[in-house]
């Protein structure tokens, strides 16, 4: 019987009770926070991290985790007698992460050669960020509790290479502070009060079109779900720190 263990890390933004409900292990980002070194999800909550994205002159940064890192994770799962691995890691396009993971699993197997038929490891690119590939991780767990094994991994493949993520900067301040948006472009977005409402394509973000005002914003996102989401499927409500926009966005979905 397969003992799978579900390795993500700490960008699939899994809630903890989760994550101890389904056994999955995550894997901390090491973040910088003005001179601090903090792990993700351990050392701060997320109304924290949102504090200091407001507070500290500079975004706080994230350093990728190694492949010595995993090379110790899959040698302890190794040890306690798994028979599978899967990680599903964040988009490779925003760190190396993913490259390090495959990197190690081939180191593995050259120090461990007899664990290359008795155990796998499957490295999966999330292309995305956040639950965006933390619900899929959760779903696979539910799949093993309730007795799957060899399908789990190509559902979280097919989840992740049809993900539709569509999202909204309401506040172009914290995209001016990384450089991703020029001061002169976050200047002339804010006089005009518009929003631009993104999505990922092969894990590189992109503006799918922009509206003028809040008050556009949620019609708008729903006109673009409802036009390209496979009826019958699932979707995710993920919010960061707008709480009031999260509970008219649930609102507007259930009334849809």
């Amino acid at each position: 019987m397969a003992k799978i263990l579900f390795l993500t890390d700490s960008a699939a933004d899994i809630p903890k009770s989760l994550r101890e409900e389904l056994g999955i292990r995550v894997m901390p980002f090491p973040i910088a926070m003005g001179e601090r070194e903090l792990r993700d999800g351990e050392d701060f909550t997320p109304q924290e991290f949102y504090q200091a994205l407001a507070e500290e002159p500079k975004i706080p940064t994230h350093a990728q985790l190694t492949a010595y890192q995993f090379q110790q994770c899959y040698e302890e799962t190794w040890k306690a007698g798994y028979t599978d691995l899967i990680y599903t890691s964040i988009n490779s396009e925003g760190s190396a992460t993913y490259q390090n993971a495959v990197q190690a699993r081939g180191e593995f197997f050259e120090d461990h050669p007899e664990a290359r038929d008795a155990f796998s490891i499957r490295v999966i690119d999330s292309h995305t960020y956040t639950m965006c590939y933390g619900y899929p991780v959760a779903e696979g767990a539910r799949m093993a509790a309730a007795g799957a094994s060899v399908e789990i991994a190509a559902y979280i493949q097919d989840w992740v290479d049809h993900v539709r993520v569509l999202f909204v900067a309401f506040d172009l301040k914290f995209a001016k502070k990384s450089g991703r948006v020029s001061a002169a472009a976050a200047f002339v977005g804010e006089a005009l009060g518009l929003k631009p409402i993104m999505t990922f394509e092969n894990g590189a973000s992109k503006v799918v079109t922009k509206v003028r005002g809040e008050k556009n914003v949620i019609p708008t996102i729903l006109e673009l779900a409802q036009k390209e989401r496979e009826p019958g499927t699932p979707y995710l409500i993920i919010r960061a720190a707008r709480p009031d926009q999260a509970e008219l966005l649930t609102e507007s979905c259930r009334q849809a």
